[in-house]
């Protein structure tokens, strides 16, 4: 006769432990990144479509579009556009496309899905909504787009600025 016992696995315990770890954290997940500055970025992982890497070599460039729009990507059947989200925030130095992959970040709101390229993954992280702080220093073409920051590090200034996805995709500068 079968029972429970043989469904449970050895590593009961560890599943249980991780299981706990996940219902206690507290605040909401988000992606951390960066753009080719070395600024630091996250979005809520519930904006986010998906994450890639894409070899520049299968991004298409489209003649005669804007100067932030490195091109398209088919993603599944579906055209994209990508994005060198580092310039359309203002960012003074250009992303690295002479390398072998280029991480994308696939945003969506409303039926519209945007690929951000940027420069480097970071990793998940659970961050409270309440403690973000007001932005400071940032950038006058950046302003519209940061919802916030959290402060790292107060000594050496070290923040991560939330990005406001939804500003992103509807913004005029894609039709500069």
């Amino acid at each position: 006769m079968i029972d429970n016992s043989d469904f449970v696995s050895d590593n009961e315990e560890e599943l249980s432990s991780e299981l706990q770890e996940l219902e206690s954290r507290e605040g909401e997940l988000y992606l951390r990144f960066y753009v080719a500055s070395g600024e630091e970025f996250a979005l809520p992982a519930i904006s986010i479509r998906e994450v890639m890497q894409q070899a520049p070599d299968r991004i298409t460039p489209i003649p005669n579009s804007s100067p932030l729009l490195l091109g398209t990507i088919n993603l599944r059947g579906q055209v994209m556009w990508v994005a060198d989200l580092g310039q359309f925030l203002g960012d003074s130095k250009n992303l690295n496309t002479q390398r072998q992959e280029i991480p994308i970040i696939a945003i969506e709101a409303e039926d519209i899905i945007l690929g951000l390229a940027i420069d480097k993954l970071g990793q998940m992280d659970w961050r409270d909504i309440e403690q973000i702080e007001k932005p400071t220093h940032t950038a006058e073409q950046m302003e519209l787009f940061v919802l916030g920051e959290w402060l790292l590090n107060e000594e050496t200034e070290q923040v991560i600025r939330l990005l406001d996805h939804r500003s992103i995709l509807r913004s005029a500068r894609w039709a500069a």
